[in-house]
């Protein structure tokens, strides 16, 4: 049995920022707060998560890393972080890095609630989905076939963590919202061939 935490990074803008959609081709690091709840991560699961991670992945942008490496920084023994790139992030195409109100007067509102409340992408967005379920299909059945691993550590974005949710096989409890805000995280635990979502949304 593994616990697997699946963590959205911390912030990339700050009070007073003009808050864009960040996607897969804006590489932006923390931003002050989102540093802050990174801290805050680390020390949240220090205290909840004795035993030490022994895989750490992430994607290649800055926010994710700065966020693992964040969490890894206060353990006293760390994995290799490693990148895999379909944590990177979803494409937005011509909504990419644009602000929100420039978003919905292009898509509506109705197409961003669909993909708020059951991830179907608006047109012109450049994601898969079928493709970044099996990713996490592939990821879960890799970690749940080493049963002595300890707890893994998986730090993405929003757009990419929706989609384990429809792979998990079991659910202790129904997410309230597919979403992961910034600087919160979900827990899946891995036996056999069983995925249980044990929580989700969980922000310290």
């Amino acid at each position: 049995m593994t616990d697997i935490y699946i963590v959205r990074h911390g912030n990339t803008f700050d009070k007073g920022d003009t808050i864009t959609r960040v996607g897969a081709r804006t590489d932006l690091p923390l931003s002050t707060s989102g540093q802050t709840q990174a801290e805050a991560l680390a020390l949240h699961f220090r205290a909840v998560v004795p035993a030490e991670f022994s895989a750490a992945y992430c994607s290649a942008l800055q926010r994710t890393r700065q966020t693992a490496e964040a969490i890894l920084s206060v353990r006293a023994t760390q994995p290799v972080l490693e990148t895999l790139e379909f944590l990177r992030e979803i494409d937005y195409g011509v909504d990419e890095n644009q602000p929100e109100e420039a978003v919905i007067a292009h898509l509506g509102e109705a197409a961003l609630a669909a993909w708020d409340k059951e991830a179907v992408p608006p047109p012109g967005w450049d994601v898969n989905p079928d493709e970044l379920k099996r990713a996490w299909q592939d990821l879960l059945r890799s970690i749940a076939s080493d049963d002595s691993a300890g707890p893994v550590l998986i730090v993405t974005s929003n757009g990419i963590a929706r989609f384990v949710l429809d792979v998990v096989t079991k659910f202790e409890r129904q997410p309230d919202s597919i979403k992961l805000k910034t600087g919160a995280y979900g827990l899946i635990r891995t036996s056999g061939d069983e995925a249980t979502l044990v929580n989700w949304n969980v922000r310290p």
